[in-house]
């Protein structure tokens, strides 16, 4: 890194709630988040927003005419956006960009829509704009009235931390000092569910845990779909209000096999955590935030690849998705603040299902995500 990259607020909602006590008390329990609930005719796995930040979400729909016909994954990324503009305490003239993408983007939007056109083979007026993918940063620029760059990619399950990459390559070229990253997806919707069990990797357990994320001895995959988005704040040098330090980052892609594979010893995650690592002591790293999507061959793997980074000498590995679902394109922010409030408590957040000791000291968090087409992304952040 060529100048030291702070983060220096950040705002979530998931299943876990939207506050960051309340998200830091739930994960120290080992209960999970994700609930049965009826999506379309059918029961499934599936970890949900809490009742009363729906409440809210409905409230902020329902603010502005404007806003009524926008989909979940937009309103989603405007609340966040808007609790952690809050926090950073920058002046209304304050330049800054913008880069929330998402993985599968107005999913609830584009359903009703396309059940409208197999049904009368006529769309709403406003089936386009409302579910260009470009509307998640272009709302929230809007609503924030902002004047920098706003930017929208959707790069699958690697969504929100490829934002941060972009984000930092704007600030260490000179063009913007500050940028709001994150990622925001609603997927709870019939079709995306369906998607998921077509491929066979979603999760038909039953008990405490249908989501067995880095349970390296399942029989089956457990992949459980959850919602939310997760946004931070960067700001270019030493912050006194910097909650953890972008140290490292790092990317790859991998050749495909074919469009969900990923190799035996997830070649790209190799590649990308090596690439954050450079020029870093590994000792220093503390803790590893794991990618984990709870399937066989993808925990399998990414357990294989930080083998071959770190050797004998394995950091405390840690994941959330047994508690909060795989929220696709958010999931890597979701991990990168599941970091940030280990560095900030100085806790390791154990995965029940896994027996492994607690880190006496938490200098260095490695944070890791990938998605289909075998993009991983890691990114390296200490206190």
């Amino acid at each position: 890194m060529n100048q030291k990259i702070a983060i220096t607020a950040l705002a979530s909602i998931s299943a876990l709630g939207n506050e960051k006590s309340t998200i830091w008390n739930h994960y120290l329990k080992d209960k999970t988040a994700i609930t049965e609930k009826e999506i379309g005719e059918q029961k499934n796995w599936v970890a949900t927003l809490p009742k009363e930040i729906k409440a809210e979400i409905k409230a902020l729909q329902e603010s502005d005419a404007k806003y009524r016909n926008l989909d979940l994954s937009v309103l989603y990324a405007l609340y966040v956006s808007r609790q952690l503009i809050q926090q950073t305490g920058w002046e209304k003239e304050t330049v800054f960009g913008i880069n929330i993408g998402s993985s599968r983007g107005a999913t609830t939007l584009f359903e009703k829509f396309h059940s409208e056109f197999i049904t009368t083979n006529k769309v709403s007026t406003l089936a386009s704009p409302t579910t260009t993918l470009g509307n998640i940063s272009s709302w929230v620029a809007n609503d924030l009235q902002s004047s920098g760059p706003e930017i929208s990619h959707s790069i699958t399950c690697s969504t929100s931390l490829h934002a941060l990459l972009n984000g930092v390559a704007w600030m260490q070229a000179g063009m913007v000092e500050k940028f709001i990253i994150g990622g925001s997806e609603a997927p709870l919707t019939p079709f995306t569910i369906a998607q998921m069990k077509a491929l066979n990797i979603y999760s038909k357990r039953t008990g405490d845990y249908p989501c067995r994320a880095f349970d390296l001895n399942k029989k089956e995959n457990t992949m459980v779909l959850g919602e939310g988005a997760s946004v931070i704040a960067l700001e270019i040098g030493e912050k006194n209000n910097a909650l953890a330090y972008v140290e490292g980052i790092g990317y790859a892609t991998e050749i495909l096999e074919h469009n969900i594979s990923i190799s035996t010893e997830a070649d790209c995650f190799q590649k990308s955590m090596q690439m954050a690592l450079k020029g870093i002591d590994f000792n220093e790293v503390d803790v590893v935030v794991m990618h984990a999507p709870g399937t066989i061959k993808g925990d399998v793997s990414e357990y294989k690849a930080i083998q071959k980074v770190f050797g004998e000498r394995l950091p405390f590995l840690t994941t959330n998705k047994w508690k909060l679902g795989h929220t696709f394109g958010t999931s890597g922010m979701l991990s990168l603040e599941l970091g940030i409030l280990m560095l900030e408590h100085q806790k390791a957040i154990p995965i029940p299902f896994y027996e492994q000791k607690l880190p006496k000291q938490i200098r260095k968090v490695l944070v890791n995500a990938v998605g289909f087409g075998g993009n991983a992304v890691t990114i390296l952040i200490s206190k």
